[in-house]
């Protein structure tokens, strides 16, 4: 079904306002912005079904690329999704950020990505610093558990050509 007769349907049914239209709405236009991702349109529509069903947090993910948005949304979104990182994948854009038509849009992709870039930078920092050093006790117990693997290994040899020189003989 073309993209635009989807919308159509989806509209309508929004227009109805009962439960099961709804749904059915929310249903086709979250297919459509699986699709469509960079279409502001149709992610404006599909908060506009979230507002309906009451669902601020996703009322803001969807609208939050969008010229005027809801505050108490967005801020229940940034809530939901705590960090950068999420928020980035939350918002499932694909094409960077030039794909956006708008300024505002691009502005926002723009600083969400950069957010998400400073805070996977910060945990990496924060890992390479916390890598501990092995101490003297690990590397003895390694060698330890190394020296039993090799005794296991000589005397299961030492088994087996027994085992195998008894055979040939008898």
């Amino acid at each position: 079904m073309p993209v635009e007769v989807t919308l159509h349907r989806a509209t309508e049914e929004l227009a109805r306002g009962d439960l099961a239209s709804v749904l059915r709405a929310r249903q086709r236009l979250a297919g459509l912005v699986g699709s469509y991702p960079t279409r502001l349109d149709l992610r404006d529509k599909l908060a506009a079904v979230y507002r309906v069903l009451g669902n601020t947090v996703q009322a803001g993910r969807w609208s939050y690329l969008s010229e005027v948005r809801d505050d108490v949304e967005v801020i229940a979104f940034e809530h939901a999704y705590k960090t950068p990182v999420a928020r980035l994948t939350a918002l499932n854009w694909v094409g960077g950020e030039n794909a956006a038509d708008t300024e505002t849009a691009r502005t926002r992709l723009m600083a969400v990505h950069r957010a998400a870039t400073e805070q996977i930078q910060d945990e990496l920092t924060a890992a390479e610093q916390v890598e501990p050093g092995r101490s003297w006790v690990t590397c003895a117990l390694m060698a330890l558990g190394l020296a039993v693997m090799a005794l296991l290994v000589v005397i299961g040899a030492i088994t087996v050509v027994r085992f195998g020189y008894r055979m040939l003989v008898a």
